[in-house]
């Protein structure tokens, strides 16, 4: 009787161990053919908790597998600014504050978007704030001085990226040359779009959404769930591509928040971005050949939760100062390939395993 039933037991076993391991190991072995990176600009481990405690609804964040953490310190100085975190990411090099897509010594290197668009995939940049910021123009544009967002416009023209939505319409129209720089992409086929209801009924494959003369209102003002949609069409656009694509989108007011100390409006900005987190994870839920990595280019404000009630989804917040920070940010990731992102690296550790993972070479 033992005998038979030790029998049955590796029998049961057996048949077990497959469908287990294969929902463990159904991304393990696969690589990604898309590529969806959010920045939360200025967004630490608080700042994350402030937003999951203040709302009733379940964080897309805390569907993540996998998390880890990102030292963020740049080349000059040990708290970085976005232009040298967005970089760090976007590129793989560490370079001073103020620079965007450049060396130390202003000589460019090339992104993840330029490289992977020369391979074949589509890629976007999508912001709340205008995409000649630091962290959009990361990804897009070399410049020794991130302010010269006029000279940053120029590069959108470059071939880098076939869309990109947010503010900064006066970047590209409104100028000190007096180019209208909306002229000449839709030269290159790009469809122009200055509002959110043109921008989702479009069905071009190129597509430049300049949503605001400068940057989008805040969640709570009057942008409503902007990104999430901005988010939705981008995806829709991108995937048209069989290659596969590479889209980078930043929560940017986070951080902006933050500076000012604002708690109410930090909480709004999260939440917002993890509204279109959601869409993001929604869409790789149905295509498992989607890797989602949630990251921060820097911590903001010294953000520490004193208390609160979780059941009344409330949260009570000191910062202990206006500007950035050298803490640690964290990393979350989910898809083919997640299991890479966890633990402590480098900032510029993504670049290379984006490359790797995507089967691109430099």
């Amino acid at each position: 009787m033992k005998n038979i039933l030790k029998g049955l037991l590796i029998v049961l076993l057996i048949i077990s161990l497959p469908g287990c391991n294969e929902k463990e190991t159904k991304t393990k072995n696969q690589n990604p053919k898309n590529l969806i990176i959010f920045i939360g600009d200025g967004m630490g481990t608080a700042h994350i908790y402030a937003g999951i405690s203040t709302t009733s609804e379940t964080f897309s964040l805390e569907k993540f597998p996998f998390a880890g953490f990102s030292k963020t310190y740049s080349a000059d100085n040990y708290i970085t600014d976005s232009g040298a975190g967005g970089t760090a990411i976007a590129c793989g090099i560490k370079t001073n504050n103020g620079m965007i897509g450049v060396r130390p010594d202003s000589t460019s290197v090339s992104s993840i978007m330029e490289i992977a668009h020369k391979q074949g995939f589509a890629t976007g940049v999508v912001s709340t704030s205008s995409v000649t910021h630091a962290t959009p123009a990361s990804f897009v544009a070399h410049n020794a001085d991130r302010g010269n967002y006029e000279d940053i416009a120029k590069d959108f023209l470059n071939g880098t990226v076939d869309v990109f939505i947010g503010g900064g319409e006066n970047h590209f129209r409104l100028r000190k040359d007096s180019a209208d720089l909306t002229v000449k992409l839709k030269e290159q086929g790009f469809d122009v779009v200055f509002n959110l209801e043109d921008l989702k009924s479009s069905n071009s494959g190129k597509l430049a959404g300049l949503l605001a003369k400068e940057h989008m209102p805040k969640a709570a003002e009057g942008r409503g769930n902007a990104l999430s949609e901005m988010t939705r069409k981008a995806i829709e656009t991108l995937s048209k591509n069989n290659k596969g694509f590479v889209l980078m989108i930043e929560g940017s007011m986070i951080d902006w928040a933050a500076h000012e100390n604002n708690f109410d409006y930090l909480t709004s900005e999260m939440r917002d971005m993890d509204k279109a987190v959601g869409v993001a994870l929604e869409y790789a839920s149905l295509n498992n050949n989607t890797l989602i990595v949630v990251t921060a280019d820097h911590e903001t404000g010294g953000l520490t939760l004193t208390g609160g009630s979780v059941a009344d989804r409330k949260a009570e917040a000191k910062f202990s100062g206006e500007g950035h920070t050298a803490v640690m940010v964290p990393v979350f990731s989910y898809g083919p390939g997640a299991e890479r992102f966890a633990g402590i690296h480098e900032n510029t550790f993504f670049f290379e395993v984006f490359l790797n993972l995507l089967k691109i070479e430099k």
